[in-house]
């Protein structure tokens, strides 16, 4: 009987050896990524302190006495004087101000936020000709410098006579907010699968329906980092309601700490005027510290498909 001879094994593979030229390599790049982390990290601390001082100052100052904030106004308040508040409450019209700042804002931010959405939603699923001009004409209108509308924006609004009304200074917000939202939001929609849009047609639903019921739903992380956004850029606004707004009784925060600050004269109610700059601070701040991670998922979800 012949037999076949087996072949002899290979010699097992000895790891490569570790050279002296590779280990300093690999220390010098790990000592470059430690170097970078901790110079990273010193700057994000160093822009910390710079935005976080600020705010603490502002909000140690309004506790404090006029005579206090101007002699030792890096040291702690004596006690804490609540009547700072209650007098830029009441005395300084804080609190009428602040009613027709949550108004305005508030309609316009759901007006922005429905309209802007139903315009992404249709530039995005639907062809139909011109979408790309349209869509242009949303992205022209982020680079129009509000200041050179302001002009002919007057005259439009006092001719439909809404200047110094509520309801002209919603609309101006949302007109000024849409080619934002929409430019956002369009890129949201397009990340969206179709499949769910698809499969609730072929169920009967309408278009309507499949917009406020399945579409919308799926935006919500988008909806509301825009939101976000948008609440931040016309709570804070002040050239709008300058040139739009000039009745007292309909002034919005932004203005009223400017009269504040004006009325005073040589007095100097400092106390009052910080406590009022907190009291318009503090709903923006409030905002940001509930729909942080919100805000985060709807910035990086565009990104994924």
């Amino acid at each position: 009987m012949k037999t076949t001879d087996t072949p002899p094994a290979a010699p097992a593979r000895r790891p490569a050896p570790v050279t002296r030229a590779t280990a300093p390599a690999a220390k010098e790049k790990s000592s470059e990524g430690q170097v970078l982390n901790v110079f990273s990290h010193g700057v994000l601390i160093i822009w910390a302190i710079l935005v976080v001082m600020p705010l603490l100052w502002a909000v140690m100052a309004s506790f404090k006495t006029d005579d206090s904030i101007l002699s030792t106004p890096w040291e702690l308040p004596d006690k804490l004087h609540f009547e700072n508040w209650s007098r830029a409450w009441s005395q300084a019209h804080m609190s009428d101000y602040f009613f027709n700042t949550v108004v305005v804002v508030g309609c316009s931010l759901v007006g922005t936020l429905l309209l802007g959405s139903m315009a992404a939603y249709v530039l995005a699923r639907f062809d139909f000709p011109g979408n790309r001009f349209v869509y242009f004409l949303f992205i022209g209108g982020m680079s129009f410098p509000i200041i050179l509308a302001l002009v002919p924006l007057f005259f439009v609004m006092n001719n439909m006579a809404l200047l110094d009304t509520r309801h002209g200074l919603i609309l101006v917000y949302i007109a000024y907010s849409l080619p934002f939202t929409v430019f956002f939001l369009t890129s949201f929609f397009r990340t969206l699968p179709t499949s769910v849009a698809e499969a609730a047609m072929l169920d009967g639903a309408s278009h309507t329906r499949t917009f406020f019921q399945v579409m919308l739903p799926m935006a919500k992380p988008g909806l509301i980092s825009v939101g976000i956004f948008n609440f931040l850029g016309q709570w804070n606004q002040y050239m709008l309601p300058t040139v739009l707004n000039t009745d007292p009784n309909q002034r919005v925060l932004s203005q009223g700490l400017v009269e504040l600050a004006n009325s005073q004269g040589y007095k100097g109610d400092w106390s009052g005027l910080f406590a009022g700059l907190v009291m318009a601070m503090l709903p923006v701040l409030g905002a940001y510290i509930v729909f942080q991670r919100q805000v985060v998922a709807g910035l990086t979800a565009g990104a994924v498909k």
